[in-house]
This record gives structure tokens, sequence and C-alpha cells, in this order.
């Protein structure tokens, strides 16, 4: 794990409601260089709605996000630059070929010899062969492989995916864990991950932040992790949570 002084992405007290709901409720963490960070919690968590304050997407009613030790909402274009995101539930145009697709993004991101690192990409995610292909065509899991290579075409510093192995067989699944560590390795991207797989989180993630009904219940590594809520395996942990928060008890630790 590559860490420096400087985290690449502070969030801090970050807060949006909807009305009265409060979807994420005053959480702070950050990232820093090097380090793959897992985001985890049950459907409605607030991880979703994170990553869109995160992108620029939604604005905070309250709290900051900092990426690169600028503030987003006076860098936004200058930091997403600089940035990318892959999700299973985006899609990208169904009517254009695999490459006319990371064409238009790689223009976009103004990515230097695009042709070139267009086949870099393909071939990462071992999809060379769908070059041509149009791209609603494509299987739910070959679907995902091209977004993660649109996400990776301008090798971004940070880097957020959203169950990047979702759709994914568990060969597939494997060999996409070994590109996200590789690029981690090789080009010290920070990634901030999201999965409902035990397994991503185990072998890719140095920390975890679990979040629950909008705030975060713990921070640390897997091992603390299992620690504190004194559980055998991340998923049971994952459970636990979904179903009653994990901590009710652990919270009047010491109280009568």
């Amino acid at each position: 794990m590559l860490l420096m002084d400087s985290p690449v992405l502070q969030v801090t007290d970050l807060t949006k409601a909807f009305g009265e709901v409060r979807s994420v409720d005053g959480i702070s963490f950050e990232v820093g260089k090097g380090e793959i960070l897992g985001l985890l919690g049950a459907n409605g968590a607030g991880k979703t709605t994170a990553i869109n304050m995160i992108l620029g997407i939604v604005t905070p009613s309250a709290g900051s996000v900092q990426v690169f030790g600028e503030e987003l909402h006076a860098s936004r274009i200058k930091i997403l630059s600089r940035m990318n995101f892959c999700s299973t539930y985006t899609q990208l145009p169904g009517n254009l070929r695999v490459w006319q697709n990371l064409k238009v993004f790689g223009k976009i991101y103004r990515v230097p010899q695009l042709s070139r690192r267009i086949d870099e990409v393909l071939e990462m995610l071992e999809i060379s062969h769908l070059k041509n292909r149009v791209s609603g065509e494509l299987s739910a899991g070959e679907g995902t492989r091209l977004n993660l290579c649109k996400a990776l075409l301008n090798r971004p510093e940070l880097l957020l995916l959203d169950e990047p192995t979702a759709s994914l067989d568990p060969d597939i699944a494997d060999k996409v864990r070994k590109v996200v560590s590789r690029i981690r390795e090789e080009e010290g991207t920070s990634i901030l991950y999201t999965s409902h797989n035990m397994r991503d989180v185990e072998e890719v993630c140095d920390r975890i932040v679990f979040m629950h009904k909008g705030t975060i219940l713990f921070t640390g590594t897997s091992e603390e992790t299992l620690k504190h809520f004194e559980k055998d395996s991340l998923e049971d942990v994952f459970i636990e949570v979904a179903r009653s928060g994990g901590i009710a008890s652990r919270k009047k630790e010491g109280e009568p």
C-alpha cells in the first residue's frame, strides 16, 4: 500500500438530505495514494449517493469533498480529468462499436496516442476480440469489461469502481481483481471500491469503510473489522450489518 501524507481523496462531514431523509449523514474518510478503500454497506446504506457527491453529480447538503488537495466544487472539471468511474449498472451507447465508444471517451479525456491506448486496455481486460463488435450486442459481462476499459483509458489517478465484478463469472472476476491490483501497483492509482462480493474486498482492499443508513459504522482493515464485529468472515459482518446495523450492542458497551 502506497500512502502519502496528503490524501488523494478527503471526504469531511459529508451530508445529503432529501427532504427530511438524510441519505448520507456526516460521513468522513480519506483515500491515500495507491490505496484501495472498500466502501461497503447494504442497499440503501448511502454508498451511491456518496459516490455521486464525490463525482460532483449530486450537490452535498453539508460537508466537503477534496480531491488532489483541491475543493471539488471549485475545480470540478480539472479534478475529473484526472479521475474516472465505472459501474456495472451503467451502459455505454449500444449503437456504437466497442472501439468507437472508447474513441469517443478517449477524446473527451484527451488521451494521447489514443488508438494505442485503446488496444492496451482491450488487451488488459482480455476483450481485444470484441473491438469491432456493436456494444449493444455484448453480454452483461462483456459490457462490464468494456466499462472498465473506458475507466482506465486516461490512466486515472483516482478511480471509483462500483460493483466491478457483479455480472462476471468467477474466472473473469478473478482476472478483474488482478487488473485492479496491477494498476495500483504499476501506476499508484488510488481506488474507491464498492462491492457486495466479499472475496473482492478481502483480495484487493487495504481498508474498509462500513456504512449503514447513511453513517459510517467502522473503518479499518479486514482483520480489524472482523475483530470489531467479533465475526469470522466479512460476509458474516455484512449480514449482521444489513439485518441489524451490527453495532447496536457495541454502542452500549460498558453501559449498564
